[in-house]
Parts: C-alpha cells; sequence; structure tokens
C-alpha cells in the first residue's frame, strides 16, 4: 500500500466514525507528505482545516495509522495541497510496479532488522533539558555500567523523547560493544510475535529468540493491559533475562502502577530497577530543542521567530517539531523565512494558562468553577462533589505547571504521591470517554 491509498483508507474509516464524519470535507486535496521516523505528516490545504483535524480527529487518525503500522507513533499536519493526479488508470502490471515504487517513504534511513533500531535516534541528536535530564543520565549510566538500572522504566506523555532516548542507548551499545545483541520491539509487536508462534506450533523457537539478546527494549508497555497470554510470556521472558543479567529497558505513557488489569507481579518486576518521569519541556528546553533542529534542517531563522516559537508552543516536542514543519514548508516554497506575523498565522497556538500562578491560586479558580469550599479540597473529605475537583487541581498542576507528584501531594494537605499519580492518570483518561469532564476542563484552562 502506497501512502496516497493509506490516506484514502483513512479518510474512509474516519467518514464510517460518526463523531468526525462530518468534518472529513475539510480534508480535500489532502495526503501524506513523509513519514520519518515514525511520525506521518498529512499536508492539508489550509490552517483552518489543520485545527479541525488536530482539535476533532488526530487521535483518530493516529489510531487508524497505528491499525495499519505499529511503528508509527505520531502524526503532524503542515499547510501542503495535494494536487490531484491527472494520470490515466493503471494496468494492473502497472500497479504492481506503482506499488513497489511509491512504497512508504524511508528517508534514507535503513532499519536493521536484526535489532529494529533506527540509527537517527543517537545522542548527539538528544536535546537534554530539566524535563529529561533524569532519563538522559540512567541511559548514560546503564551504557557505561549495564544492569546497574534493570529494568530501567521510561514513562511520560507521548512525543516527549522516549524510544528516542531508549534507541539511542542501544545504538551506543551495539556500536561500542558489536559482541552484544541489542534488539527494540514495541508491546504491541511482542504480542502479535507471540500469537503468531502459538498459531503455527512455534513457541520454542520464540522464546529462544527473545532469550538470546543482551539488551532488550519494549516499547509502549501499557499496550499489554488486559492482555494476560503476553503477561505470562512477557513475565517468563523478563525472569530469564533478569536471572541471566541482561538489561530491560521498557517505555510507557504512565506509571506502571497505573497501567490497568497489569499483574501485580509483573508490576512489581517493572518497578524493582529504576523508574523515571519525562515531563514536557520548559521554556529553555524547548528553545534548545528547536535550535537543534533548525540546524539539522540547515535553516536560519531570525531570534524573535525563535523566541516566539519557544515561548507559545508549549506542548511536547512532536508538536514543537510540526510547528517547524510548517514553518520549513513555507521556507520551501516562498524561498523566504516568514515574518512574526506569517509565524502566528502558520502554526495555531492556544491561550495557554499563566504559568506564574500559585498553588493556592489554582485551588481557588478550581474550587469556584465547582462551587465548594477552598478547604475542603486541602483536608480528607471523600464526598463526591469534593473528590473531583480535587482530582482536576491535581491533574492542572501536574499536566499544565509540570508541578511534580510529591509536591502536588505536600501542597494539597499532604497526601502521598501515588495518591497523586492515581488521580491524575483518573483524570487523563476519564476525559477520553467523559466530553462533559473534557469541557469542563476547558473552561478552567480559560480561566487560568
Amino acid at each position: 500500500m502506497d501512502t496516497k491509498q493509506l490516506w484514502e483508507m483513512i479518510l474512509v474509516k474516519l467518514e464510517l466514525t460518526p463523531s468526525v464524519a462530518t468534518q472529513v470535507g475539510w480534508f480535500r486535496n489532502s495526503g501524506i507528505v513523509k513519514i520519518e521516523d515514525g511520525v506521518v505528516v498529512v499536508g492539508i490545504e489550509n490552517m483552518f482545516a489543520i485545527s479541525i483535524a488536530r482539535e476533532k480527529c488526530q487521535s483518530h487518525i493516529l489510531r487508524y495509522l497505528r491499525e495499519h503500522d505499529t511503528s508509527i507513533r505520531g502524526v503532524n499536519f503542515i499547510i501542503h495541497e495535494m494536487k490531484p493526479s491527472k494520470d490515466k488508470p493503471l494496468s494492473k502490471n502497472e500497479a504492481i510496479d506503482h506499488k513497489t515504487t511509491k512504497a512508504l517513504p524511508l528517508n534514507e534511513v535503513v532499519i536493521n532488522k536484526e535489532d529494529n533500531l533506527n540509527p537517527r535516534y543517537t545522542f548527539d541528536s538528544f536535546v537534554v533539558g530539566p524535563f529529561n535530564e533524569l532519563a538522559f543520565a540512567a541511559c548514560q549510566t546503564i551504557i557505561k555500567k549495564p544492569v546497574a538500572y534493570n529494568p530501567l522504566f521510561i514513562y511520560g506523555n507521548t512525543g516527549l523523547g522516549k524510544t528516542h532516548i531508549m534507541q539511542a542507548a542501544g545504538n551506543h551499545i551495539k556500536n561500542t560493544s558489536p559482541n552484544k545483541k541489542v534488539f527494540y520491539i514495541t508491546s504491541e509487536r511482542f504480542t502479535q510475535d507471540m500469537f503468531d508462534a502459538i498459531q503455527s506450533g512455534k513457541m520454542n523457537l520464540f522464546k529462544d529468540k527473545y532469550r538470546k539478546y543482551d539488551v532488550l527494549m519494549m516499547d509502549d508497555i501499557q499496550f499489554i493491559s488486559n492482555k494476560e497470554k503476553t503477561q505470562e510470556e512477557l513475565f517468563n521472558l523478563f525472569n530469564y533475562l533478569y536471572e541471566n543479567n541482561k538489561q530491560i529497558i521498557f517505555t510507557s505513557d504512565t506509571h506502571p502502577n497505573m497501567i490497568p488489569n497489569l499483574e501485580k507481579r509483573l508490576k512489581s518486576r517493572m518497578m524493582s530497577g529504576m523508574v523515571v518521569d519525562v515531563p514536557e519541556p520548559g521554556y529553555e528546553s524547548r528553545m534548545e530543542i528547536i535550535k537543534k533542529k533548525i540546524t539539522a534542517n540547515k535553516v536560519v531563522l531570525q531570534q524573535d521567530t525563535i523566541d516566539y516559537l519557544a515561548g507559545h508552543i508549549e506542548g511536547n516536542v512532536r508538536e514543537i517539531e510540526g510547528a517547524l514543519n510548517n514553518i520549513f514548508h513555507f521556507m520551501d516554497v516562498k524561498g523566504k523565512e516568514p515574518t512574526i506575523s506569517e509565524v502566528k498565522t502558520l502554526i495555531k497556538v492556544e491561550k495557554k494558562p499563566q504559568k506564574n500562578l500559585s498553588v493556592k491560586e489554582v485551588v481557588k479558580i478550581v474550587a469556584d468553577f465547582y462551587n465548594i469550599d477552598e478547604e475542603a479540597v486541602y483536608d480528607k473529605s471523600r464526598k463526591k462533589d469534593v473528590v473531583r475537583p480535587r482530582q482536576v487541581i491535581m491533574y492542572i498542576l501536574r499536566e499544565i505547571f509540570n508541578v511534580s507528584y510529591p509536591s502536588i501531594g505536600q501542597k494539597l494537605g499532604g497526601r502521598d504521591h501515588t495518591t497523586v499519580i492515581h488521580s491524575c492518570e483518573k483524570v487523563k483518561n476519564d476525559i477520553k470517554v467523559d466530553s462533559q469532564l473534557a469541557e469542563e476542563l476547558s473552561e478552567i484552562k480559560q480561566l487560568l
């Protein structure tokens, strides 16, 4: 399947999705521009249509892309009109050749099937900042002193560089210790391999394959939730590798304690080494990321443009890359650097909450919104009309203001950090299915 066919399939699936079916009309003359490092870049003809895609359809598009290829990790949108093809229909033989020559672009990056490592993921291309320095230090430790942290469990929201830093460690070990067998895989691929082995009666080969590695890196471990057979096989594999001093690295979008329906014995093992959180980057880190991406793409942007981007794009690394892709494409088409006014048009920036608010001010704003007494937030009340606002406050302090879990617990009545983690994860999961809660959060963000 080429990129054109893949995008047509996505549009068909969107039309069959009731919640977004009416939005598909905005994506005329759209299409996949490129696929690079697991990120699909989609070209759409104007900024308004891009805002529709981001706000209404992005999660659906990503899910459908991952159903086709589990190595896809993100989707970005840029202004780019895909011109309709005027070519005559291909014959059967021509269609076969077209499929061969128009495969998904690899941008000259060759993934070695022996280890699944992307050679672009290196420590040299990784931007270290306060938000990820602990994860970076942990990876540096294990490449110098193998199994010093075993397992190493890195968690955080999507688009924060977890895969990059994990594979950077793998690439370093592979290049400096060629005798060591290093292997990267997603948990979904691991599950698929297991079921293929079961169906073909080759479970012994499956076990032997994964037990031969000196370093096993498994991405998106949260997807083994509710998969009992996968958890059983992973538990046995973990024990074998651990007992034989083999390094294990996991990544997840959430703390192992918060992965639902994960066996206690497996959860316990995941937490027996080093568990590292990667929050969203702060201003200085965003500045460094932008500068590094500019240098890598061999373009020049004025400092005031860089300052504007760093100050207004407060999301994850992938969102920063998406904004820069729009700017780079503008420069390719126009042959000049965009002005600040043009940059504001190219990227859609949501109104962000003030970062100088205190915890007490956040509590007051949320308590007023829900019409409850501020003091009730701090006490031990378990009343339903207090519990939800308190959880929302914890979520906002964590996700928007990047306050640490222990600090949130301390500020809100001396609660344990595990209680805070549970509350944040509950809100994060609830807003995916509770439209009222999602709307409430949106309104509160505007008040902030």
